[in-house]
């Protein structure tokens, strides 16, 4: 007799949505995004101003952000959802270049130590901000682990996206070519 397989996330997916009677779906289909474990939802502020120190010792100040499109990743070295979602994250990166397409990794509430150490042995050479307190976190409304904002070109914010996502995906570049300059 054949036996399935599931991965920890899988598992851990399902009981999450069997214990919350609900399953993790995009709230609008409009973006095209689709998964089992992340909801897209339409943001509409606050945009907070903030200025972050990144692993480097750069300070980071959201209005000098203006002119790109912006994903603020929130997460944090112990969240495995956060762990898998990293690289894809990285590459998306890597495929459209800071000027066009600006990843910042914001770390919630871990030592610089780690957040550098974990960054440096998944070779992601994302900008890590430290939100050491988890005040931006807090004013950016951000309650799930991963959470990414995106910030159209104009600074505009568009999308609250909770969970993990594969941002290679086709429906994540759809979601990303809704923000870049026309």
């Amino acid at each position: 007799m054949p036996t399935t397989s599931f991965s920890r996330r899988a598992f851990l997916q399902t009981t999450l949505v069997t214990a919350s009677g609900a399953a993790l779906v995009p709230a609008t289909q409009a973006q095209g995004l689709t998964g089992p474990a992340y909801e897209v939802s339409k943001w509409s502020g606050p945009v907070s101003a903030f200025e972050l120190l990144d692993t480097t010792g750069k300070t980071w100040r959201l209005a000098d952000l203006r002119g790109r499109a912006v994903l603020l990743n929130f997460w944090a070295s112990w969240c495995e959802p956060c762990r898998a979602e990293m690289p894809t994250l990285q590459q998306v990166a890597d495929l459209y270049g800071p000027d066009k397409l600006l990843v910042l990794a914001i770390n919630f509430k871990e030592p610089a130590a780690r957040a550098l150490q974990f960054a440096k042995s998944t070779g992601v050479s994302l900008p890590v901000l430290l939100d050491l307190k988890g005040q931006q976190a807090r004013q950016w409304g951000v309650k799930v682990f991963p959470t990414t904002l995106t910030l159209d070109h104009k600074g505009q914010p568009r999308h609250r996206v909770q969970g993990e996502v594969d941002w290679t995906d086709s429906a994540a570049d759809k979601l990303i070519a809704g923000l870049l300059k026309p």
